[in-house]
């Protein structure tokens, strides 16, 4: 951890550099609209991304690969944030409605 940094753009994409170098490492495609929060988890391992196309998804942090896609809200989603432990993900939506996620390997079912 503290190797990597992302970033977020109003084009859809996040961006994943090496901190050191500041060389860009990978492109993380799939969003349909502006990306407004990237987090990591605790562990460095995994990225989410929230986007006004109403979901977030879930990447590798190594490879840029996209292993799930959140959906469930009804507006765009502002605010993303990992559990401590990185197998929750909490987000929040202009739909006035937070849903938790539980990472059961990528179930993509919100927690009951």
């Amino acid at each position: 951890t503290g190797t990597k940094l992302v970033t977020a753009s109003a084009d859809g994409t996040a961006r994943v550099y090496n901190a050191n170098s500041g060389a860009c490492v990978a492109i993380l495609l799939g969003h349909d609209s502006e990306i407004s929060k990237v987090s990591f988890n605790s562990q460095g391992k995994k990225i989410i991304t929230a986007s006004a196309d109403k979901t977030c998804r879930v990447w590798d942090a190594e490879t840029g690969e996209q292993l799930q896609v959140l959906e469930g809200h009804t507006d765009e989603i502002f605010s993303c944030a990992f559990n401590y432990e990185g197998d929750t993900i909490i987000t929040s939506s202009k739909d006035n409605t937070c849903k938790i996620w539980r990472d059961t390997e990528y179930s993509g079912a919100p927690a009951e």
